[in-house]
C-alpha cells in the first residue's frame, strides 16, 4: 500500500468492492461494540488533548507516548466506521497499540500521522479560528456524505458491489475531517490542504 507523504496525516482504504448484498443490513449492528469503545476512546481523546495544549504551550512540544495514544484513538475510531459503513467486510481488531505509524493490524485500512517535534508555542490558542473556512467545507462534506452512503447501500444491495468512486469520495471525506481535527487537536502546524485526495 502506498501512501503519500505530502501532508503529516495520512489514511487510505484499499479493500474489495464486492460486499455480500445482505452485509449493509446487518454490519452496523455487528460494529455496535467497536462503536462503543471508539466513544469512550473519543472521550479519552478530548482529555489528552487538554493535556496536549498545555504541554505545547509550556515546552513546544507533545510527548510522544501522548501523541501515540491519540493517533491510536482516530485509528481505532477509523476502523469501527469503515466498517459500520460497509467500505469494507473485514471485521476489525479489537486492537489498542499507541503508535502514530500504522500497525499494521489491518491490510485494508491504513492511516498514520507524523510526529511535528517542536511546535509553535502560540498557535494552539488561535487554530480553531484559522480553520473556519476548513468547518464549512467540512460541513458540506458531511451533508454530501450522508447521500453517499445511502446510494452505497442501495448500490450493494442490488448488484453487490460497492461504487468505487462513491467509497471514495467517503474515505476521502473522512480524511478532509481527520486533518481539520489533528491540525485543530495539535497533532500538527501544518495547515489542511482543501482537498479529499491524499
Amino acid at each position: 500500500m502506498t501512501m503519500s507523504i505530502t501532508y503529516p496525516v495520512q489514511l487510505d482504504l484499499t479493500a474489495d468492492t464486492r460486499i455480500a448484498r445482505w452485509r449493509p443490513l446487518v454490519q452496523w449492528l455487528l460494529a455496535i461494540p467497536h462503536l462503543a469503545i471508539a466513544s469512550a476512546l473519543k472521550t479519552l481523546r478530548h482529555v489528552l488533548t487538554v493535556i496536549s495544549f498545555v504541554t505545547v504551550l509550556f515546552t513546544k512540544r507533545i510527548p510522544r507516548p501522548l501523541f501515540d495514544a491519540i493517533a491510536m484513538t482516530y485509528r481505532y475510531e477509523w476502523r469501527s466506521l469503515s466498517y459500520a459503513l460497509f467500505l469494507h467486510a473485514t471485521y476489525p481488531p479489537f486492537a489498542f497499540q499507541p503508535s502514530s505509524d500504522d500497525d499494521g493490524e489491518t491490510s485494508h485500512t491504513a492511516m498514520s500521522f507524523a510526529y511535528p517535534g517542536e511546535m509553535s508555542r502560540w498557535k494552539p490558542l488561535y487554530k480553531w479560528l484559522l480553520a473556519i473556512p476548513h468547518y464549512v467545507v467540512v460541513i458540506a462534506l458531511w451533508a454530501a456524505s450522508l447521500v453517499a452512503i445511502v446510494f452505497g447501500l442501495i448500490a450493494v444491495v442490488v448488484t453487490g458491489r460497492y461504487p468505487t468512486r462513491t467509497r471514495n469520495f467517503l474515505v476521502g471525506a473522512y480524511r478532509y475531517g481527520l486533518r481539520v481535527q489533528a491540525y485543530v487537536g495539535l497533532l500538527t502546524d501544518t495547515y489542511p490542504p482543501f482537498t479529499i485526495r491524499s
